[in-house]
């Protein structure tokens, strides 16, 4: 706290991120990066950036990107946002197109940044319980509000609700914006994109972090109707007009037009998330259905700081939530085949 500190900034209560440790050959499942490297088409389109250029501004518009990811969804670009990872695009989505007179609804168990945003810009917010299995239920969300966020697949729990399911939310909230949060989406679900032709209030957000291997990179994206993007650009413009440098443009366009990459990195961590659900499964975990590139965990008669302790001391980080009703469950990123037997022989040791 700080004399200088306005009255303002000492009520905030900011987001804590993953750690992100200073020490070598730690086995880190902490904070859901993809353990394979972005494509080498990437890099180079990348590296091709690293010239007398860089005196020049980029491109505001990053008109290379937006085109790229409207190629991609079959969208047109007017249809496309895109910002400095994607908690930039959420921010910029909170400040332009959620009201203030009305709750912001979101799951009890979410993205902890959502009540940050919250604090920061005004907004009332309301959190709506999740069942007795972590799973939304639409019905809930069927009540006055100024704007409804949820991630799908859900975080921390990595749950996944059905198009359809999204579908009935849009429907019965007409005049408000339904923003869905697809960081993990790519890794088992189908994503929200498909409808934003069909429904105005629609907005979907995604990172480059995850599926696409560039979480150093910072870059985010937003696809819905243009009227709800054109309220985007003018919070952006008002705010960094330049938040995309040229290494980034070049770079996620690149990694989206590089299909083959992405589906071989993709496919490796399903198929080793559905190893370690396995895996944690025999140990005595109880784990939920994931639809990410991690799970979230029990286990039956352990706790779980205890567990997340035992672990660190052994070299594997995985990440801890001290939240009621989930106190107890661990969020373990899927790592490598190296990586995730040494998480599971060093849990058999614990255990």
């Amino acid at each position: 706290m700080s004399k200088f500190w306005s009255p303002f900034v000492n009520s905030l209560v900011p987001y804590v991120p993953g750690e992100q440790p200073k020490i070598d050959r730690l086995v880190k499942l902490n904070t859901n990066e993809n353990p394979y490297g972005p494509s080498a088409k990437a890099i180079a389109a990348m590296q091709a950036q690293m010239n007398d250029d860089l005196r020049l501004y980029p491109d505001p518009n990053s008109d290379l990107l937006k085109h790229a990811v409207a190629d991609y969804y079959s969208v047109g670009p007017q249809y496309v946002f895109v910002g400095n990872g994607s908690d930039e695009v959420l921010a910029h989505a909170f400040h332009a197109l959620f009201q203030h007179d009305k709750p912001l609804l979101f799951p009890d168990i979410s993205y902890s940044f959502y009540p940050v945003y919250c604090g920061l810009y005004g907004i009332k917010q309301q959190v709506v319980a999740l069942d007795e299995n972590f799973q939304i239920r639409v019905a809930d969300y069927q009540q006055p509000n100024g704007g409804i966020i949820f991630p799908n697949p859900n975080a921390p729990t990595g749950c996944l609700l059905e198009l359809d399911k999204i579908e009935q939310v849009l429907t019965a909230n007409p005049d408000s914006v339904v923003l869905v949060d697809e960081a993990y989406i790519d890794f088992g679900g189908d994503s929200a994109i498909s409808l934003v032709k069909k429904y105005d209030n629609l907005l979907v957000t995604q990172t480059l972090s995850k599926s696409r291997s560039l979480a150093g990179l910072r870059v985010g994206i937003a696809v819905g109707h243009p009227d709800l993007i054109e309220g985007l650009e003018r919070v952006k413009n008002s705010f960094n007009s330049y938040p995309l440098d040229r290494a980034a443009i070049a770079g996620a366009a690149a990694a989206f037009a590089d299909a083959d990459h992405f589906h071989f990195t993709r496919n490796k961590v399903i198929a080793s998330r559905e190893w370690v659900v396995e895996a944690l499964s025999a140990l005595g975990f109880e784990v939920l259905p994931s639809a990410a590139n991690f799970v979230f965990a029990r286990h039956k008669s352990r706790d779980a700081q205890e567990l997340a302790a035992q672990l660190r001391e052994q070299g594997v980080l995985v990440r801890h939530f001290k939240q009621e009703r989930i106190e107890q469950f661990l969020r373990i990123s899927i790592g490598t085949d190296e990586q995730n037997q040494i998480l599971i022989d060093v849990l058999k040791n614990c255990i």
